[in-house]
């Protein structure tokens, strides 16, 4: 929590206090000049000191008013700067992630923790900043206010704050333990929601609308119980305080009342004691919002600082080395890759090269690591062995920026982002004509659909491209990617969802982009792949075949099998 409060401006921070300063000396001296009015003006009929005396009040309440607006505007913008702050912190340092440490948080978790917990952060902070300095001025300087009046009356409130502490410490302990378990359940509870809307399809096909909503309501009722739990504990603590403050205003009563009977005491320091008793559990009240809310908001900050501090498996490295405009060949060197805590490698032992102008085909049984071996070149995830070249240049021993300017890459599932066409196509190339953009669709063959929209390019994208068909999202991600001018163009999967024409028709029509670069193209049809210039078949990791169509069909078991799957679909032999 230090660490988040050191990214506060010390200009700011001391104007906001000291015009806090000015608020609590206003309440704190009202009172005090209520009893000289009581004692020596209304007492004497001294007219005079009432009227001098009730325009200092009327100057300490408007300095107090005109303090605390200000203050709290200050704190106010504080805080809120300082959420803005964190949620771009950590929206950036998710953006630099590399899908291990995706895997290890995971979307729910990195969404709660970027608006929830940086919440939980700024109220701690809008509410320490500005009770964790009130409060104490008003708790302790009520009590010296009454020593003043009545060092006897002091003595009743100095008697009650050792009640009080105890009381919050025991409560800090037990709510503290139930904030951090409310905080994981409201990752649950994300995490399956964001599983319902995402997979609502599946759901309603298969009838499991009442399974889901069990599943949901069994971790959202947890989350309810466990907040009930620790709002009915913290709600026992107003009460205490409520009490012990009731009892010691009585005490001044009883005490104060004897004793202005016996003439040791004015009337006006018992009416003076009442005032501040009442500030006193104002101020402890306060004091009490805070200690309450620093559990919770501790826990959050901790979660904030675990994506912060995150370290990351893939770095930029020291000293980065320049690729230079050599022919491009891309090469894996005995390569293999296994994903965190996994016991079984993914790949091993994967060898091969492919030169500019070549297409590499990969194609393998499901869960073979076809899509593993393409995210390897991205760097998405590293090698655990072995080498991945470009140029005779390992990719670990270049910035990743520069990597990725190398590489275009059109993922498994189709991604498009809330907006237009045009904005989405402009990912790929920012800088894009209106001409380059129509030539990548074009190529896609999804000019047949986009030019029969009414605004054309500047027609609206729905979240996650929901407004299109899963073939036209395809197509689109296909044009996004072709319009980007790489070396290296990656297609994981990304004719699944075509048509059979319509599948080498792109493929015919991006033949001349791609003659001066390296296609590396995963793909589960055969059809697909016949063209390439260099197949490799992955059969449970491990790279079973490696050759055209021709020498595979008729040398490699793996490829054959492949093929009769397909044979009476496709006829491709």
């Amino acid at each position: 929590m230090f660490r988040i409060i050191k990214r506060l401006s010390p200009v700011a921070v001391f104007a906001a206090i000291a015009f806090l300063l000015v608020q609590v000396t206003g309440m704190l001296y009202l009172p005090y000049v209520t009893v000289d009015i009581v004692n020596k003006g209304l007492m004497t009929g001294d007219i005079l000191y009432i009227r001098s005396k009730g325009f200092l009040m009327i100057g300490l309440s408007v300095g107090s008013l005109l303090g605390a607006l200000l203050n709290t505007l200050i704190f106010s913008k504080i805080s809120y700067q300082l959420g803005g702050e964190l949620r771009g912190d950590i929206y950036r340092k998710a953006m630099s992630f590399s899908k291990h440490e995706f895997d290890k948080f995971g979307a729910s978790s990195l969404m709660t923790r970027n608006t929830n917990d940086v919440t939980q952060v700024q109220n701690l902070v809008e509410m320490a900043m500005k009770f964790l300095i009130l409060s104490p001025v008003m708790l302790f300087g009520g009590i010296a206010m009454t020593y003043l009046l009545s060092p006897k009356l002091a003595l009743i409130f100095l008697g009650t704050v050792p009640f009080l502490a105890g009381a919050a410490f025991v409560i800090y302990r037990f709510v503290s333990p139930l904030y951090a378990k409310m905080q994981k359940l409201l990752d649950l509870l994300n995490r399956f929601f964001r599983e319902g809307l995402t997979g609502v399809k599946v759901i309603r096909a298969f009838n499991k609308e009442q399974q889901e909503y069990q599943k949901y309501q069994s971790a959202n009722q947890e989350y309810t119980q466990t907040s009930i739990t620790a709002a009915s504990i913290m709600s026992v603590f107003s009460p205490i305080i409520t009490m012990i403050i009731s009892l010691a205003t009585i005490l001044i009563v009883w005490i104060g009342g004897h004793s202005v009977a016996a003439g040791t005491m004015e009337i006006g320091a018992i009416m003076g004691a009442i005032s501040y008793s009442i500030q006193i559990l104002m101020g402890f009240g306060m004091l009490t919002s805070v200690i309450l809310a620093v559990p919770r908001g501790q826990i959050s900050a901790g979660r904030i600082h675990e994506v912060l501090d995150m370290p990351m498996s893939i770095n930029d490295p020291q000293q980065a080395t320049n690729l230079g405009n050599i022919k491009t060949i891309l090469t894996f060197e005995n390569v293999d890759f296994r994903y965190q805590g996994s016991a079984k490698k993914t790949l091993e032992g994967i060898s091969l090269t492919v030169q500019k102008g070549q297409t590499l085909a990969i194609i393998g049984n499901t869960g073979g690591g076809k899509s593993s071996l393409v995210n390897l070149i991205s760097r998405l995830y590293d090698v655990e062995k072995g080498h991945i070249r470009i140029n005779d240049t390992d990719i670990r021993d270049l910035e990743q920026k520069t990597l990725h300017q190398q590489v275009s890459f059109s993922p498994q599932r189709s991604t498009l982002f809330f907006g237009t066409i045009r904005s989405n196509m402009l990912i790929g190339k920012p800088n894009a004509t209106d001409h380059e953009i129509w030539a990548a669709l074009e190529m896609a063959k999804a000019t047949e659909f986009v030019r029969t929209l009414p605004k054309g390019l500047d027609s609206a994208v729905e979240k996650s491209g929901g407004n299109f068909s899963g073939g036209q999202q395809q197509r689109l991600c296909i044009a996004r990617t072709l319009l980007k001018d790489a070396n290296i163009y990656i297609f994981d999967d990304s004719f699944a969802a075509l048509d059979f024409k319509t599948d080498a028709a792109v493929r015919r029509a991006m033949k001349e982009k791609l003659s001066s670069a390296i296609t590396v193209m995963v793909a589960q049809r055969v059809s697909t792949i016949m063209d390439a210039d260099l197949i490799a078949v992955l059969d449970h990791g491990k790279l079973a075949g490696l050759g055209t169509h021709q020498q595979l069909s008729a040398s490699n078991p793996v490829y054959q099998e492949i093929i009769q799957s397909q044979f009476y679909k496709e006829a491709v032999v």
